[in-house]
């Protein structure tokens, strides 16, 4: 990458390469200078260290997913909703699993937007559901934590008996669905 087309943007997208090869580890400022050709020092110009680029690639991530998460949502309510919500999130997981381990996972000032925008995502699957505004929050925990372990766990290689993943999940979305349902009653 020539030096005048080294960019805040730029630097994201060089640490999100080097995530999808080397997992969060790989990610380091000398890694990311290395890959855009210049010397270590030239990356403050754009990031002020790691630490702030870890959270600009998060924020990334979750722009990602929310975009796919509300495209597989929208149209749809209740449990389809939830259903398309949660396949989504999977298959985002499965398909990037360094991408999404390397995600701050914590709440975070610089994480609001991206974080409020994947909450407000999972809310409006759940809205057909009529749940006050707590109660609403309870049900997105749940979701989340859900979607969260059973994916990080699969992409792990978590499940080693024989029987279909696919299969388990549909059960944990019927689970989670008619739990939701009758939480809202």
């Amino acid at each position: 990458m020539a030096r005048a087309a080294l960019s805040r943007e730029a630097v994201v997208e060089i640490a999100l390469g080097l995530v999808d090869e080397e997992g969060e580890p790989g990610l380091t400022l000398s890694a990311v200078a290395a890959r855009a050709g210049v010397a270590t020092p030239s990356l403050y110009k754009h990031v002020r260290n790691l630490a702030e680029l870890r959270e600009l690639l998060s924020v990334r991530i979750m722009n990602e997913m929310a975009d796919e998460t509300s495209g597989a949502v929208l149209g749809r309510s209740g449990g389809e909703a939830v259903r398309a919500l949660m396949e989504s999130w999977r298959g985002y997981v499965l398909r990037h699993p360094r991408r999404y381990s390397a995600m701050l996972q914590t709440p975070g000032p610089g994480l609001a937007q991206a974080q409020a925008r994947l909450v407000g995502i999972v809310l409006a699957a759940l809205r057909a559901y009529g749940m006050s505004d707590t109660e609403a929050i309870h049900a997105t925990r749940c979701i989340r934590a859900a979607m969260h372990g059973f994916s990080v766990l699969e992409a792990d290689g978590g499940f080693g008996l024989p029987e279909n993943v696919d299969e388990s999940y549909r059960l944990l979305i019927d689970v989670m669905t008619s739990g939701l349902g009758e939480a809202a009653r």
